[in-house]
């Protein structure tokens, strides 16, 4: 009877990653390949590729509508990127989410800046001068009279989208360099 605690059967079986292993990597770069066919050009421009066949095949995926030759397509493009070194792409597309979920929590909290504001009525100006010293407190003034008089009358909230736009002025120019400041003489 053979000795099964024995390492000399299985010697002879090749080392390296499993069937499934493969496969499962296989997938992972056909997921990662069908990420960069929903990026615009502008994104996928900010993505390390240095294959150009891979990045006519992601640009070409946009033109197939057929879900068969699509899935047939991003298989392609899982195949190609077997080729490449992925993991500089996949920090790439991890920045870019991070750049836009920084972006939307922006977004979200000048929301709030802004229905806080229209809230507190007039006396609220005062927070949005602290936070922004440069803000022209005219402007902020007229843009709530506005709203009220929109919301009295109820007609579309014209004023509340305005005042966001120059919340969101206010808040780029706070992010710049020299601080948004005029050149001083």
């Amino acid at each position: 009877m053979p000795d099964y605690d024995s390492t000399e059967d299985y010697e002879h079986l090749p080392e390296g990653p499993s069937k499934s292993e493969l496969k499962r990597r296989m997938t992972a770069l056909q997921a990662l390949g069908e990420t960069l066919t929903g990026l615009s050009d502008k994104q996928l421009r900010q993505i390390p590729i240095d294959d150009q066949r891979l990045v006519d095949a992601i640009q070409e995926v946009r033109n197939i509508s057929s879900n068969s030759a699509r899935r047939r397509h991003l298989q392609f493009i899982g195949k190609l990127m077997r080729d490449i070194d992925a993991e500089p792409i996949a920090e790439a597309l991890a920045a870019l989410d991070r750049e836009r979920h920084q972006a939307a929590a922006q977004f979200q909290g000048l929301e709030q800046v802004r229905d806080r504001l229209l809230a507190a009525g007039l006396p609220g100006i005062e927070d949005i001068i602290d936070r922004w010293p440069n803000a022209d407190r005219q402007h902020l003034r007229q843009l709530l009279l506005q709203d009220q008089r929109e919301r009295q009358r109820e007609k579309a909230p014209a004023a509340a989208r305005k005042l966001f736009r120059y919340l969101r002025e206010l808040e780029e120019s706070a992010a710049e360099p020299d601080g948004g400041s005029a050149p001083e003489d």
